[in-house]
């Protein structure tokens, strides 16, 4: 237990820092409030219309499956070194890989002829 040690210190140390910064500003800073500092600005666009607005549900799920291919194509790199370091001395490495090769191909044709990918 005493490995964590630095590293719950650092970790107290950062609290206290964050705590101090927070209530330190809410003292010192400037207290002007109008309506143009309260308003939401996003991209420095003007609000306009209800903020309540739903969205489709086609947005989220384009969303996720752009997480969901993004994530598994990021783990292909590091595959690729660590197979490029056993070159042919480990076939289960490569069944493996090939196995969740297909596993995203199967996947990403079943999402696109289920109409997944088109955005209208």
């Amino acid at each position: 237990m005493s490995g964590y040690l630095p590293v719950l210190l650092l970790f107290f140390v950062g609290l206290v820092i964050s705590a101090a910064v927070i209530v330190g500003v809410s003292f010192i800073g400037p207290k002007r409030p109008n309506k143009f500092k309260n308003s939401v600005i996003e991209c420095g666009v003007p609000p306009s219309g209800d903020a309540k607005k739903r969205f489709s549900v086609r947005f989220y799920l384009v969303a996720l499956s752009f997480l969901l291919f993004d994530v598994e194509v990021a783990l292909l790199f590091p595959w690729a070194i660590a197979y490029r370091k056993f070159l042919g001395v480990n076939f289960f490495i490569l069944g493996v890989m090939l196995f969740f090769l297909t596993m995203i191909t199967v996947a990403f044709i079943y999402e696109w002829r289920r109409g997944g990918l088109e955005w209208e």
